[in-house]
């Protein structure tokens, strides 16, 4: 990105402005603009970078940064890791499938969720996973989906439709 282009555009508008004040306020802006030009760099790549920054954060896990090449800012994205697409999952064998379903994950639609691990942790789940022959992605989910199962917690079985009763035995 040419900076130039902005420092020359302020160089202009001051000129302009100065025009206004007569020969003497001409004269102070032209010897003012040579050390505003390296001022008006700093402050425009300051601009920038806190840019960068909210972009980042909107962005994340991807970044974007802003690097000077001979004087000029430049931007670096990187994009977050391709994770594999939820449609593309195949269940290993039906019991797969019924976690899956009974998930409440059978409306078709699908989320998407930033996960932070502790590195260790996540080099077990990978080892799980390639054993299991599944992505890292469809072993997430189901895991999430066995620890929410009906059967792991029978106290929640009743929330879900089962039968209750209620009244007095002799």
């Amino acid at each position: 990105m040419n900076l130039a282009i902005y420092v020359e555009s302020l160089r202009h508008q001051l000129a302009v402005a100065a025009d206004a004040g007569g020969d003497a306020a001409r004269e102070l802006a032209e010897r003012l603009t040579a050390p505003l030009e390296s001022a008006a760099r700093l402050v425009l790549l300051e601009a920038l970078s806190a840019a960068a920054d909210e972009i980042t954060r909107d962005l994340a896990p991807g970044t974007v940064e802003v690097r000077l090449r001979g004087g000029d800012p430049e931007f670096v994205v990187t994009p977050s890791p391709e994770e594999a697409a939820f449609d593309d999952i195949a269940p290993v064998d039906r019991r797969d499938t019924n976690l899956i379903a009974s998930g409440g994950s059978d409306d078709g639609g699908t989320a998407r969720l930033n996960l932070r691990l502790p590195e260790t942790l996540k080099q077990r789940i990978e080892e799980a996973a390639n054993a299991e022959g599944l992505s890292l992605n469809a072993w997430l989910l189901r895991a999430a989906a066995e620890a929410l199962s009906p059967e792991r917690h029978p106290q929640q079985r009743n929330l879900r439709g089962g039968d209750q009763y209620t009244g007095w035995v002799n």
